[in-house]
């Protein structure tokens, strides 16, 4: 198996261990999802106004914050830890088998993406949200053949891999599109939406834009929630509480819904317990047929790391936004959340991420920086997020610190009054940050 962290991208060492695991991937109804961002809060959505019309929902995301068993859960609960004990050494047999026939052996993603088939054929779930690692068309979980595929935007980030251009991103992307199968799009680039759209007609798969469900957005009930009209077409359905916060997720809400619509109109799923009686043709419900969940299923959504407050007093914000659409979003978000409200920086960006683009948005409304060192190997290159800094924003301090949880307790200690605190730039951050900061909650009560 390669090192964490590695990527390789191909579909050959997948296809191998999943032929000799007798392909649990197959049989079951999969809503495939891409994009550069948004893919977990889409998924996440999708998920759950499934699961309040009586669904029995699998989901597959990466990477985890704290533990593997976040990546793999029915109806939102994560993977028991025996059980995730027991798939691997039962996929390490297999591994074995392979190394034994001289075959390449599969990375680590792709011996964690053979557990999730194997976990969703044992539990049988009405559907799975996978969500693409990668890019799309070389990556792990392309084996399937989707009920539905989601790209929910294209911008920059891992072009080493994808591709230097949008039109070379989507291009990787819109490789998750399956002929006859349809996709939906949320907004993008007109380059790279002309790719995935001439990739689609060339499949003869029916596109979507998630432009099709109208999303407005309310005077805000708080920090960690808001309030959203929603309409597709005649149909409205008002004042919902959507409690994921930050004006991006209302793209990622239109996503989900558009296609929960296109499953709901044109495959044939019904939402909100709309049942199909005497093998007739299901009506076309729109929005109407799916209200009770989706308000439901809309109002107790819940995202660690995502534009998370995990405390109030003082205010402590983290996300994993890591790539300059990700940054843009958040910037934009807090603008709106706390507007012309000053805070402290901590943040760290892996050595193959596009630092600049990713900084840039951040420096309003920042008084100081601490730059600290994402965990891994990938890390290593820490101390130029500083130097970067320095040069983009000369008037405002930076400083650096190496060790996560002191740089933590350093921008707590630095805050002055009135201020919050902002974690951000990698996931690699995020997961020692936060588990810093909750057991200081759990002891402190300083929230």
């Amino acid at each position: 198996m390669s090192k964490p962290g590695v990527i390789i991208p191909g579909l050959e060492r997948i296809s191998n261990l999943l032929e000799m695991m007798g392909h649990p991937e197959a049989g079951l109804r999969y809503i495939h999802i891409a994009g550069t961002n948004g893919k977990g809060s889409t998924g996440l959505i999708i998920a759950s106004i499934l699961q309040e019309s009586g669904y029995k929902v699998g989901t597959y995301s990466s990477p985890h914050l704290h533990s593997y068993r976040e990546r793999f859960c029915i109806n939102g609960e994560p993977i028991a830890a025996e059980a995730l004990s027991k798939l691997f050494f039962k996929i390490a047999d297999h591994v074995r088998k392979m190394s034994e026939q001289g075959l390449e052996s599969p990375s680590e993603f792709e011996i964690l993406t053979a557990v999730a088939f194997q976990y969703f054929h044992d539990q049988k779930p009405d559907f799975v949200i996978l969500e693409v690692g990668m890019g799309g068309s070389f990556d792990t979980t392309n084996v399937i053949d989707p009920l539905i595929s989601v790209i929910t935007g294209i911008d920059y980030d891992h072009t080493a891999y994808l591709g230097e251009t949008l039109a070379e991103i989507a291009a990787n992307k819109a490789g998750i599109i399956k002929p006859g199968r349809p996709v939906v799009v949320g907004p993008m680039d007109e380059s790279a939406l002309t790719v995935i759209t001439s990739r689609a007609v060339d499949l003869q798969a029916p596109l979507y834009s998630s432009g099709l469900v109208e999303i407005d957005n309310k005077p805000a009930t708080g920090l960690q929630a808001q309030k959203v009209d929603i309409r597709y077409g005649e149909d409205k359905i008002g004042d919902v509480l959507f409690s994921l916060a930050g004006g991006h997720q209302l793209s990622n809400l239109a996503a989900a819904l558009t296609t929960l619509i296109i499953m709901q109109d044109e495959l044939s799923t019904p939402l909100g317990f709309k049942p199909i009686s005497n093998g007739e043709e299901m009506k076309r419900h729109g929005l109407a047929g799916m209200e009770p969940a989706l308000r439901k299923g809309l109002a107790h959504l819940h995202h660690p790391g995502r534009l998370e407050i995990l405390s109030e007093q003082p205010l402590v914000i983290v996300d994993a936004a890591h790539n300059p659409q990700g940054t843009r979003a958040l910037a934009q978000s807090l603008q709106v959340m706390l507007p012309k409200k000053k805070h402290v920086l901590v943040c760290g960006w892996l050595n193959d991420k596009d630092v600049i683009h990713s900084l840039l948005p951040l420096g309003e409304n920042t008084r100081l920086c601490i730059v600290t060192r994402p965990e891994g190997a990938r890390g290593t290159g820490w101390q130029r997020v500083a130097r970067i800094w320095e040069v983009t924003f000369p008037n405002i301090s930076c400083l650096m610190e190496e060790n996560i949880n002191k740089a933590v307790d350093l921008g707590l200690q630095l805050l002055q009054e009135d201020e919050y605190l902002l974690i951000t730039g990698s996931f690699y951050i995020l997961d020692r940050a936060r588990s810093h900061l909750l057991e200081m909650i759990d002891k402190l009560s300083i929230c």
